[in-house]
């Protein structure tokens, strides 16, 4: 089916870009960061076909808008961010995964891997290499630094407030990210623009290219959340869909602390019954799992048909076997997650994983933010996942 994005849009051709686009990939984004200029390229070669002469569209059409970085690092594990050109007056977008572990760097003779800290602090360097001389700079950062630290419980310590300050008043105009785990943590930096996106329209795709014979109405399906945190974006994507919604509520033992926070002592459901009607549930992240693999396994006991998990971030951060218990004892049916973010080789070959491709989506919120055009359209994909439903239904290709 295709996209109703249109990138001959009108608006692209009557409304000039505000300065030439050059993108930053960090080396911990290279895959999305390609996928995410090809689709660029393409845009812009089918807008001006014969390329873009007239001094007003100078640099608008190019073969590729990555501008290339290196971050050398010394034997004390001590680096440096250099440009390989000049972004003067360029509207520079990087983009960089905070959470990629895979990578590593050498420090006093020993392999160091990366930490979301080493990731942020080469961001910081691309960005004062940068040194005030482009146009605007804009950072994409999917998974959000510190995301999970967004709010103060006693004595500690506010660290995703205080990037996104600081990120201000190095001169960021615009921080880019997806389902933030808070988004009101924005009011750090008041005037500095935050843009959050979700993908359920890329989450919706993906199930349904995986299942051919979904019933997606209130009668066979219910949207859930697995706690609070998660009722909004749960209730959007049920009202979309034409479904019921329903949620979890994580009890909580608040006398104990463990590994900083206050263990869950069980899940109690708010909505009607799911019994025999197909189950998604829609979330933010999975980083251990324990707690979705509790609710996909309450949802069964309540005689839920098939148990379908859509999240933006999967880290399985304590690996993948309990997973594939759980699949094997038929506890969900399929997990869905993005390709955001750095995912493990062995997840990719799991018969229970599907990937939802977000690298046009971004190319597209690039590209409608470097002209300076309202992404109305792109943050809330409604249309859009009307028109996919009605495909389905009608069993389009999509």
């Amino acid at each position: 089916m295709p996209d109703i994005i249109n990138e001959k849009n009108d608006q692209f051709t009557t409304k000039l870009a505000v300065a030439p686009l050059k993108l930053v990939v960090m080396p911990n984004i290279t895959d999305l960061g390609n996928e995410v200029n090809d689709y660029l390229v393409s845009f812009r070669k089918e807008r001006f076909p014969d390329g873009a002469k007239d001094p007003e569209h100078q640099g608008y059409v190019e073969d590729s808008f990555i501008t290339s970085i290196s971050l050398p690092r010394l034997g004390s594990g001590e680096g440096k961010a250099v440009l390989s050109e000049s972004i003067r007056g360029k509207d520079i977008y990087i983009m960089t995964d905070v959470i990629n572990y895979s990578m590593t760097y050498e420090m006093n003779g020993f392999t160091n891997r990366y930490s979301p800290d080493d990731h942020y602090q080469d961001l910081k360097r691309v960005i004062a290499a940068i040194a005030g001389k482009a146009h605007r700079i804009s950072v994409i950062m999917p998974f959000m630094y510190e995301s999970r630290q967004h709010k103060r419980s006693g004595r500690e310590s506010l660290d995703c407030a205080m990037m996104i300050e600081e990120l201000s008043k190095m001169g960021v105009s615009d921080l880019m990210t997806f389902d933030a785990h808070d988004p009101s943590v924005q009011a750090a930096a008041p005037l500095c623009g935050f843009d959050n996106f979700s993908p359920f329209y890329q989450f919706l795709r993906a199930l349904l290219q995986s299942e051919d014979d979904l019933m997606i109405d209130p009668e066979h399906v219910v949207v859930i959340s697995p706690d609070e945190g998660a009722l909004n974006r749960a209730i959007y994507f049920a009202s979309v869909l034409g479904v019921d919604t329903g949620m979890f509520y994580k009890r909580r033992d608040y006398a104990h602390i463990v590994d900083g926070k206050n263990p869950i002592v069980a899940h109690e459901f708010l909505g009607d019954s799911v019994e025999g009607k197909d189950v998604i549930i829609v979330d933010d992240m999975i980083s251990s799992g324990g707690s979705m693999l509790d609710t996909a396994r309450q949802l069964k006991d309540m005689n839920a048909n098939r148990v379908f998990i859509c999240t933006t971030f999967g880290l399985f951060t304590d690996g993948l076997e309990h997973f594939d218990e759980a699949y094997e004892n038929g506890v969900f049916d399929l997990i869905i997650t993005t390709n955001l973010h750095y995912r493990r080789p062995e997840l990719l070959k799991r018969q229970w994983y599907r990937e939802a491709d977000m690298s046009k989506l971004i190319a597209q919120i690039i590209d409608f933010s470097n002209h300076d055009i309202s992404m109305d359209k792109v943050g809330t994909p409604t249309e859009k996942i009307r028109q996919i439903l009605s495909s389905y239904n009608e069993r389009i290709d999509i």
